[in-house]
């Protein structure tokens, strides 16, 4: 094997991960709950507006109208992601925020260590990848079961570029 396979065998990535929030109701549930909620609306409106009500048709509107911007403020964040590799050479840590902006860290494997704090009854509640004075933290925004697989999998992935 020559010196540039061996150093593009060191660089190939042992471990590979994007993170992302989980959303539980995708983008065509959106619309059949916004056409349900718009479908409520009217009916109801309707007959408030008959019986004399009107203001109550537009309050009731207010409430579908302040559901509809909290869903997409929902949304939004769920742009958000961090991408995580790691090889023998470097461990690195992409994190994109909902507005697009990246920030990148870069840590040496052989120096980093993966922090993991836990509760007894709810399980991990936070990781991070600490190393020469710098702690990133990731996986925030994952459920507890995704973060136990993730730390299993990122805990022996670091393992394995140690050569433990």
């Amino acid at each position: 094997m020559s010196e540039t396979n061996a150093s593009y065998a060191a660089d190939e990535p042992i471990f590979r991960a994007l993170l992302t929030p989980y959303r539980s109701l995708g983008r065509t549930g959106f619309f059949i709950l916004m056409g349900a909620l718009m479908f409520g609306w009217v009916v109801t409106g309707a007959i408030f507006l008959a019986n004399g009500a009107w203001p109550v048709f537009g309050f009731f509107g207010l409430d579908v109208i302040g559901l509809y911007l909290a869903f997409r403020m929902n949304y939004r964040a769920a742009r958000a992601r961090e991408e995580v590799s790691v090889s023998r050479t470097a461990l690195d840590i992409r994190k994109v925020a909902p507005s697009g902006k990246t920030e990148a860290h870069r840590f040496n494997p052989f120096w980093a260590r993966f922090a993991v704090a836990r509760h007894t009854e709810i399980g991990i509640t936070r990781m991070a990848v600490e190393a020469q004075g710098q702690a990133v933290t990731i996986g925030g925004f994952l459920n507890p079961d995704d973060r136990e697989s993730f730390a299993t999998a990122f805990s022996r992935a670091l393992a394995k570029a140690k050569g433990r």
